[in-house]
């Protein structure tokens, strides 16, 4: 690697570190950090939040056996365990590098059990286009379920889309427009390096079966099955954490899945596990529910940190993993 992709590399990570931390500064300038001790030990209900565990340990396991599913028809036969070990792996590595996940995952399976690293970069294309019509699917489903509610909320309440709107303080609307032109930017560097790295017709043709194994899937039930189990997954590891929390137990579960859907699409700003673009798109719908300013920056605090936790937890498991699983030559 030249100096130049090293400049770049590292102007990538400090500009995603610089977004997060910024947004976070101005969410938490003003915050009482003191009181979130007391939150955390108690007033807060850590039974719902180690429930919540399993689920997202599930989300990472779904997409583990999804993805061997989507190797088969490109003749790749990597092992169950590597597969699971990569995708906890590539979460852990993407706190500190936002996106460096999807490519370390493709070089442990690499590494341990001969993969072809171009066929594997195209079933994950394929995998992140499944999952973004589900998203979208998702999106417009809690969009059309939740008109009804906001009408009542607006009739009950005299509440009109001005006062909404002006619920968004000029900092707000500035924050929005940074973490959308941070994804502007983001998909054109992309476009641009994949226009480069499509240059080379070997990698080309890899990523491109990659991409078509979908056609060939041998059961496509099962990795319906799978796809909708990862979202299903996350959405409860999400949303009984809302039971954790007195302000927002009350809540149901079309406020889970609308605060869900807006953390989902805040996520694509480039920052670690999308710190800061979440945790300020997740407040302020929490904010219009009727929630207080004070109660949803507890709630997005503790269960992001306590999340990202269990990430690194599972990055440093699969780590030690990998570690004593053979390597295939």
């Amino acid at each position: 690697m030249n100096t130049r992709n090293i400049a770049n590399n590292i102007f990538k990570v400090a500009l995603s570190l610089l977004l997060g931390g910024a947004i976070l500064y101005w969410m938490y300038c003003d915050f009482d950090f003191k009181k979130v001790e007391q939150v955390l030990f108690h007033e807060m209900n850590w039974t719902w939040m180690l429930l919540s565990f399993p689920f997202g340990i599930l989300a990472q396991m779904f997409r583990g056996w999804r993805w061997k599913q989507t190797l088969e028809p490109v003749n790749e036969q990597p092992r169950t365990s590597v597969c699971i070990d990569s995708i906890f792996l590539s979460y852990a590595v993407s706190l500190i590098i936002p996106r460096i996940g999807e490519f370390a995952r493709c070089g442990v399976l690499k590494k341990k059990d001969n993969v072809s690293f171009s066929k594997a970069i195209g079933t994950v294309v394929t995998e992140r286009g499944v999952d973004s019509l589900i998203v979208m699917l998702l999106t417009a489903i809690t969009i059309i379920a939740e008109i009804s509610v906001f009408k009542t909320f607006f009739n009950k309440t005299g509440t009109s889309m001005d006062s909404v709107f002006n619920k968004f303080t000029t900092t707000g609307y500035i924050v929005t427009a940074i973490c959308g032109l941070a994804v502007i930017i983001m998909g054109l560097y992309l476009v641009s390096r994949l226009s480069i790295y499509n240059k080379v017709k070997n990698t080309f043709n890899g990523i491109w079966q990659g991409i078509t194994s979908l056609k060939s899937v041998r059961n496509v039930p099962l990795f319906i099955f799978y796809s909708l189990a990862i979202w299903g997954s996350y959405f409860l590891h999400y949303y009984l954490t809302f039971f954790c929390f007195e302000a927002t137990s009350h809540l149901s579960i079309s406020c889970a899945m609308v605060t869900f859907i807006v953390g989902s699409i805040a996520v694509i700003v480039p920052t670690p596990n999308g710190a800061g673009p979440w945790h300020f798109a997740v407040k302020t719908m929490l904010i219009l529910y009727g929630i207080q300013a004070t109660d949803a920056l507890y709630f997005v605090l503790i269960v992001h940190s306590v999340q990202t936790l269990l990430v690194a937890v599972l990055g440093i498991y699969s780590w030690l993993h990998l570690s004593f699983i053979k390597t295939i030559n």
